[in-house]
């Protein structure tokens, strides 16, 4: 990335801008190629870093099975607005002939943001904040994702294949003794086919709104007014609410937290979305969907926990494991997915 490249990249933004040098501040790759870019001007102003985020080579068939290569850059460029917080994107390009897209954003770090993981879950009240977050955006396209023909290549929330090949015994070895029982019982066959498919399929049925998609706690980050933004739109899709508001609550809290707070940020939730009483789901319907999204949290987790260092950090993944395995069984997930599915 030359400084003419970069000056073209922030132009839209930052108008008169002339970068002078581009310098790598931090390299952190993983699934993707993700850097900091460190930027110095010879005219015009803009950021004096930004973040810079492209496919990796070695991981594009991976990602294109699982959350797709260009639903990050369209989502931007579609220039619809997401109504929570999100980190600034300048530029996004998308490479069709190469299967290869770069965005470049943002560095929220200027900002004073604090990226979490699951070593560092949120309280109660940031966790409300990221819920009335999720609640704005699902609000503003809650069954009108039709009326924003720029969402038009949105695809619905689908299950995929792959994920029977995750070596289940190994995850469950490391889950220690409060794993619930119907947990440990549990085969790939049946986590797969029987608990998450079956749930997956229930997010086309139902409003269909604009989904994050992965709005686990390692995409989010605070700010210091307490805010909760969301980082990482690759799995971007269209489907029912629950899989955001599940995910993100189930797996962001401490298990004494969730247990003793989630009917209040539901409730939350619910208040937030600002829909008319005729669309407005009862409390009974967002219990139903709340306790079925086990179901993502429970099968993404213990798959990545199985796979060592692959995907994610293990003491990360071993402790998403265990948040989603603990909620499945007093949630009463399986029922709340056959009822759904009725």
């Amino acid at each position: 990335m030359t400084p003419q490249w970069m000056s073209a990249a922030l132009a839209t933004h930052y108008p008169g801008c002339e970068v002078a040098t581009v310098e790598v501040d931090l390299r952190d790759d993983g699934t993707n190629r993700r850097a900091r870019l460190r930027l110095t001007y010879a005219a015009g102003r803009g950021p004096a870093t930004v973040f810079v985020k492209a496919a990796d080579p070695a991981h594009k068939e991976l990602i294109r099975l699982t959350s797709g290569m260009f639903h990050e850059p369209r989502l931007f460029n579609s220039r619809v607005p997401l109504h929570l917080e999100h980190p600034t994107v300048y530029t996004a390009l998308i490479d069709e002939d190469n299967y290869d897209f770069v965005l470049v954003m943002e560095d929220i770090a200027a900002r004073g943001a604090d990226p979490r993981d699951a070593t560092r879950p949120l309280t109660v009240d940031q966790a409300a904040a990221g819920v009335r977050g999720l609640a704005r955006m699902h609000g503003k396209y809650w069954g009108r994702i039709e009326d924003h023909p720029e969402l038009g290549w949105l695809e619905p929330f689908v299950p995929w294949d792959g994920m029977e090949i995750a070596p289940l015994p190994a995850a469950l070895d490391r889950l220690g003794p409060e794993a619930p029982p119907a947990v440990m019982a549990l085969g790939i066959d049946e986590l797969i086919e029987g608990i998450w498919k079956p749930y997956i399929r229930t997010l086309t049925r139902g409003p269909q709104t604009l989904l994050h998609g992965d709005a686990h706690i390692g995409n989010t980050y605070l700010l210091g007014d307490g805010e909760v933004g969301f980082l990482d739109w690759q799995v971007a899709r269209r489907g029912n609410w629950s899989l955001d508001l599940g995910y993100f609550l189930q797996g962001a809290l401490t298990v004494e937290d969730r247990r003793r707070h989630e009917g209040h940020l539901l409730a939350i939730y619910r208040d937030a979305l600002n829909l008319p009483a005729s669309e407005l789901p009862t409390p009974k319907e967002i219990e139903l969907g709340y306790r079925a999204s086990v179901a993502h949290g429970l099968t993404l987790w213990l798959c990545t926990a199985s796979a060592g260092e692959f995907w994610q950090r293990p003491d990360i993944a071993l402790l998403l494991a265990q948040r989603y395995s603990i909620a499945y069984a007093e949630l009463d997930t399986i029922d709340a997915i056959a009822e759904l599915s009725r």
